[in-house]
């Protein structure tokens, strides 16, 4: 039981490391992300090198061999908690490399969209659920 329980404490750990990393990196940059997000710019392309790099140094036959564990903790935990981009490149890369690029196209596609309406939604939802300020409304 033990054995199974380690590997998801270390991913925790890693996790958890991550969004520290991401909420300190955000303080760094505040200052000049006031026109436009360059910390989360910023975190996004750095995971996103982070995680491909990881998983092309520690592949099958790559320069570095590690554990399951240590590429999960990697790349699930801390690239995970700071920032789910990187996932989300390191997927569309995999399908532009096995030769699908119209799967790519459409990964990008319906992140994009998807997730554009679905923030729109929680946003409306939020707003529909929250009280009426005074002087407006009813």
């Amino acid at each position: 039981m033990f054995a199974n329980i380690m590997p998801t404490f270390l991913i925790a750990l890693g996790g958890a490391s991550g969004t520290l990393l991401r909420y300190w990196i955000g303080l760094a940059t505040a200052r000049w992300s006031q026109s436009l997000p360059w910390g989360t710019i910023m975190i996004n392309a750095t995971g996103s090198f982070a995680i491909a790099f990881l998983a092309g140094i520690t592949a099958v036959g790559g320069r570095w061999q590690v554990s399951d564990t240590s590429r999960l903790v990697f790349m699930v935990g801390l690239c995970g908690g700071y920032t789910t981009f990187s996932s989300f490149s390191l997927q569309t890369l995999d399908l532009l490399r096995n030769g699908t690029p119209g799967r790519a196209a459409l990964n990008i596609g319906l992140s994009v969209a998807l997730c554009m309406i679905t923030v729109w939604l929680g946003y409306v939802a939020a707003l529909a659920l929250n009280p009426t300020p005074p002087g407006e409304g009813m």
